[in-house]
């Protein structure tokens, strides 16, 4: 070792254990320290206010921090008491990277930059996709710009910290699912993915998930170092995995071109790397000529059509444009901006499908390894018409909701009824997560008979009941499209804790995306709110809306050419739950066995408020 290796700790999700954090510090700083900075990734503060007294025994100056601390994880219980405090003093007003002071030996790096410490060059973004129930903790497009921009600068990146995982860094040949620990380590964060192959740093630090995961080292492209990812557990957690970490890297400003240029004999291909053509043709070499997939697959594949897109000519498709239809960085993105693709993705094709010809989820997969053409786009019901376009409905055989189809996954289902039955949700946001769904294959539930709108209120007041009895409220939300398949309402319990504040980040997330809700306030009877959105939807447009535990209805009416998050209901209570990473029900996915369990826990504690009972 030199003398210009600094000496790092790093940490995941603190969750304002600070006790036990520096506790732990402390005596690896005593074993083999000394060391010259703690950095910290994930979430830094508490869950609930439980913990604010620890917390700010530290924050208000009380107890002693003992080493020089940086965290980017800004948003639970207290952020905005503490943090709001800190920029308000003098010393950190003005354009600071290096972090803001928040007491001694504590520093915020807020939003997004670059900072030296003995040598080091370091990069953050702080924040998430989305923020918590103050509204702390989400990173902007400009957060994100400033990165990319920062990029552009000649030199290496030493390390690159982030709150949420890259999709997609796992290496499947080194570590199980199982040994994880969590569903779908792969399902993270696009952007940050993308962050990371264009800052291209030597260590590239995350928490949020949990786990803690050191991949293996892998080559960038256009550049000769290679990366190393590590993913932090949570402080104290119970699992007892790995929460602090040390290294010791010398600053590749002070390290001589053949040690930068060093690869260990265990680095991998970059996981974020682009497929050429030569992949592309070794697929479709394994296809018969005349297969339909070879037919369909073809219109994706910049070696054979170019496509329409806004991007450069990168074959791989953007994740972020295809899931939500935008990509902070633009025409700079390397990856492809396919209006096709994403409009094949909003009915359900495979994202890997459509990106690689294949699906390596095979049966498991819950979306479509088709392509929608003509004649087979869902639409409101029997023929239909879009865009000038004639379409008829998917087969019901093919449908996830549909009891008769063989893709359907009835042991899920709780309560059978007349016209409609409860299942649980295939990847709940939180336990209990159910769904309401009409037995006909029918594409929303505000168009429905008179008779099947009274059974399903029965539910729904069930439902609440049941939740009440263990003190959670129940949000419904439904998100209907024009060419929805088969409708179905999301029931997600909530601690009543939170209830107060539900419409709130409903209308701040719909603020950071441009629009604003409708409300209906019932006088009375809190079906007042939906028997009004039924007399007034025509059945033919694209709506989102949500019941609030108050009786209250936020409602929005969808462009055609809106980009609304397909699980934008999931992911806004995602954040008021402090759940980031279980936003996508394919993070969250279960066993069979433990969806088993699941459902006969709901049914006993259900068996009496069955409506079918």
């Amino acid at each position: 070792m030199v003398a210009s290796s600094p000496r790092i700790l790093l940490c995941g999700d603190v969750l304002g254990r600070l006790n036990q954090l520096f506790k732990r510090v402390q005596s690896v700083n005593k074993s083999t320290g000394p060391f010259d900075a703690l950095l910290c990734v994930g979430q830094f503060f508490p869950d609930t206010a439980d913990n604010l007294e620890e917390v700010a025994n530290y924050l208000d100056g009380w107890s002693p921090i003992p080493i020089s601390t940086y965290f980017i994880g800004d948003y639970g219980a207290g952020a905005t008491r503490f943090l709001s405090a800190a920029a308000k003093i003098p010393s950190n007003k003005g354009f600071k990277m290096d972090g803001l002071e928040v007491c001694p030996n504590l520093y915020w790096l807020k939003g997004s930059g670059k900072f030296s410490f003995h040598g080091l060059s370091i990069f953050y973004l702080s924040g998430r996709q989305i923020p918590d129930v103050e509204g702390n903790g989400l990173y902007t497009r400009d957060d994100v710009d400033a990165l990319r921009a920062l990029a552009e600068e000649p030199g290496v990146v030493d390390i690159f910290m982030t709150n949420e995982w890259p999709s997609g860094v796992w290496n499947r040949t080194d570590l199980s699912e199982a040994a994880l620990g969590v569903s779908d380590p792969s399902g993270s964060d696009p952007v940050v993915a993308e962050l990371a192959v264009e800052i291209k740093p030597r260590y590239h630090i995350a928490g949020t998930k949990a786990v803690f995961y050191a991949r293996e080292p892998y080559s960038n492209v256009d550049a000769v170092h290679v990366t190393r990812f590590l993913g932090l557990a949570t402080v104290g957690n119970k699992e007892k995995q790995k929460f602090i970490h040390a290294i010791s890297p010398t600053p590749a400003s002070a390290m001589p071109a053949s040690e930068i240029h060093l690869k260990p004999p265990n680095t991998t291909v970059s996981p974020y790397a682009i497929e050429g053509t030569t992949n592309h043709l070794r697929e479709q070499a394994k296809r018969p000529a005349n297969s339909d997939s070879a037919n369909q697959y073809w219109r994706f594949d910049v070696s054979k059509k170019r496509p329409r897109h806004d991007g450069l000519s990168g074959e791989r498709l953007c994740f972020k444009y295809t899931s939500s239809g935008a990509c902070a960085q633009g025409k700079k993105c390397s990856y492809r901006h396919d209006e096709d693709a994403r409009e094949q993705y909003l009915k359900n094709v495979c994202f890997d499908f459509l990106n690689k010809g294949r699906c390596e989820r095979g049966p498991d997969c819950r979306f479509r390894h088709s392509l929608v053409e003509e004649g087979d786009i869902l639409s409101q019901g029997g023929q239909g018409s879009q865009n000038g376009k004639s379409y008829r409905t998917i087969p019901e055989k093919k449908c996830w909701f549909c009891l008769s189809s063989p893709d359907a996954e009835v042991h899920l289902v709780l309560s059978i009824g007349e016209s409609y039955y409860c299942a649980l949700a295939k990847g709940p946001l939180v336990e209990d997560h159910a769904l309401l769904i009409p037995i006909e294959h029918h594409p929303n539930t505000l168009t429905t008979t008179s008779e099947s709108e009274v059974e399903l209120g029965k539910y729904k007041d069930a439902l609440k009941v049941y939740f009440k009895n263990q003190e959670k409220a129940v949000v419904f939300f439904e998100w209907i499209f024009r060419s929805s398949p088969h409708a179905n309402i999301q029931a997600v319990p909530i601690p009543l804790s939170k209830a107060s504040n539900i419409q709130r980040i409903f209308n701040f997330a719909a603020k950071k995306l441009g629009f604003e809700f409708s409300v209906v306030a019932p006088s009375g009877d809190h079906s007042e709110a939906r028997i009004s959105l039924r007399s007034t939807f025509d059945g033919k447009s694209n709506l989102f809306y949500v019941e609030l535990p108050d009786g209250n209805m936020l409602s929005y009416s969808v462009a055609d050419k809106e980009k609304l998050p397909v699980q934008f209901g999931r992911e806004v209570l995602a954040g008021l739950l402090n759940m980031a990473d279980r936003a996508d029900w394919r993070n969250c996915k279960l066993s069979k066995e433990d969806e088993l369990q699941m459902v006969e826990k709901f049914k006993k504690g259900f068996e009496e408020l069955d409506p079918a009972a």
